[in-house]
C-alpha cells in the first residue's frame, strides 16, 4: 500500500525529489497558479511558511495549468513571478496536471485520502458551484481537484488529514497547519 512518503516528484529545474524527504514535518500540497482569482493566496502562503517554517512546516508547491491556462509560462517564468511578486522562499515544484490521464501519482493518492466535500458557505463558494455545475453538473461525485489552491494538509506522520478547497478562508488553513505544529 502506497504512502504519502513513496512519490518521486520532479522540481522546477528537472531534479526529482522523493516525498520521504518530508518525513517529520506538516505538509501543505497545493495546485497553484499565477494568473487566477486565487494567486493571491500566495501571501498568506508565505506568511505561513516563514512563521512555520523553523518549526517543521513544508509546503509542496506544484503549479498546474490545467484550470482555464491560468499557470502559462516555463517553470522557470514561475517561479521568478512568485519570487518577485509573493516573495516566496518555499520551493516550486515542475507544473504538473493533477487530474486526468497525465496526472501526477501523488494527486491520485492524496484525491483517494481525501475526497471533494463542498466548496463552504459565501460568494466565492456560490461562484465556483455555479461554474463547475456548468461545465462537469456531476462534479460534486468525484474526487477531482476542481481548481487552483486547492490544498491537501498532511501531518507529521503522512496521514492526509484535511483537503482545503481553494474558497476556504486561508485563517482556516493557518489554524489547521498550526494545530498539528
Amino acid at each position: 500500500m502506497m504512502t504519502f512518503y513513496d512519490f518521486i516528484l520532479k522540481d522546477g529545474d528537472g531534479f526529482y525529489i522523493s516525498t520521504s524527504s518530508y518525513k517529520g514535518n506538516v505538509v501543505l500540497v497545493v495546485n497553484t497558479a499565477t494568473e487566477c482569482g486565487f494567486t493571491p493566496q500566495y501571501k498568506e502562503l508565505q506568511a505561513m511558511y516563514r512563521d512555520f517554517h523553523d518549526r517543521g512546516f513544508e509546503i509542496i508547491d506544484i503549479p498546474s495549468n490545467q484550470f482555464k491556462g491560468q499557470a502559462p509560462g516555463t517553470n522557470k517564468e514561475i517561479q521568478q513571478f512568485c519570487e518577485l511578486t509573493y516573495h516566496t522562499e518555499f520551493p516550486q515544484l515542475a507544473k504538473s496536471d493533477v487530474n486526468g490521464a497525465q496526472e501526477l501519482p501523488l494527486y491520485t493518492f492524496l484525491k483517494q485520502q481525501k475526497g471533494f466535500k463542498g466548496f463552504g458557505i459565501g460568494p466565492k463558494s456560490l461562484a465556483m458551484a455555479g461554474l463547475l455545475k456548468m461545465q462537469d453538473p456531476n462534479y460534486k461525485n468525484n474526487a477531482d481537484i476542481k481548481w487552483n489552491f486547492t490544498k491537501f494538509l498532511v501531518d507529521r506522520e503522512g496521514n492526509v488529514v484535511e483537503r482545503f478547497e481553494p474558497t476556504i478562508p486561508m485563517d482556516k488553513v493557518r489554524d489547521a497547519v498550526e494545530a498539528l505544529l
